[in-house]
């Protein structure tokens, strides 16, 4: 199952056109973890705004600009040279953070307690496959092309809400969180088979 989707088939093409404003953020003393810190100080601003107002346009659109800091900090890293394992920890670590808070606002916003589950499970069971597989084997971080990665979940939640916003009272948002729901959950199962392989493999070559 290998499935490509933005991550796996744009990757060069998008860090070079995130490289730009990462080297103007790098000329006002930023750090990358600083980056990172600030993408979710805004999201949870947005959490916040959202819960007061209970607008999903803006909340969709205000989280867009939030979650460019996913990409910025990577960035920032890149053309500074200051690229760090602690970086990508901490990074890996505020992206849960900011999931955990995104699904928690939209599910006391509107209720729909079981598909925000569904998103949420899947999305840390994504991360957590790949993350558990790390532990017992060397992987290569670019190995892994799978159906939703991060960039496409966040597109598509921000697209979702966008939608509930225009189009409110449609039963659009319950319905497709159902189906972004499932699509990480596939990608988890995804995940699930591929580090079985490896690990498998790995298995066979430390066999006597």
């Amino acid at each position: 199952m290998k499935f490509r989707m933005l991550d796996g088939l744009l990757k060069s093409k998008i860090d070079r056109f995130w490289n730009m404003p990462g080297r103007i953020l790098a000329r006002t003393g930023i750090t990358p973890n600083g980056v990172t810190l600030l993408g979710l100080g805004l999201t949870l601003a947005a959490c916040a705004l959202f819960v007061w107002s209970g607008h999903y346009l803006f909340f969709g659109l205000f989280l867009g600009l939030s979650f460019a800091c996913d990409s910025l900090d990577g960035a920032v890293a890149r053309v500074t040279g200051r690229s760090t394992k602690f970086g990508s920890f901490l990074d890996a670590v505020i992206d849960r953070y900011q999931e955990m808070a995104v699904c928690f606002v939209i599910g006391v916003e509107s209720g729909f307690w079981i598909p925000v589950y569904l998103v949420m499970s899947g999305s840390f069971l994504v991360s957590y496959n790949k993350a558990r597989t790390a532990v017992d084997m060397t992987i290569s971080n670019d190995a892994w092309p799978d159906l939703l990665e991060r960039t496409e979940r966040v597109l598509l939640l921000c697209l979702i809400l966008v939608l509930e916003g225009v189009f409110p009272g449609r039963g659009i948002l319950y319905y497709l969180l159902v189906l972004l729901g499932i699509g990480t959950h596939v990608t988890a199962v995804q995940r699930f088979f591929r580090a079985r392989k490896l690990l498998t493999r790995e298995d066979r070559k430390t066999r006597p």
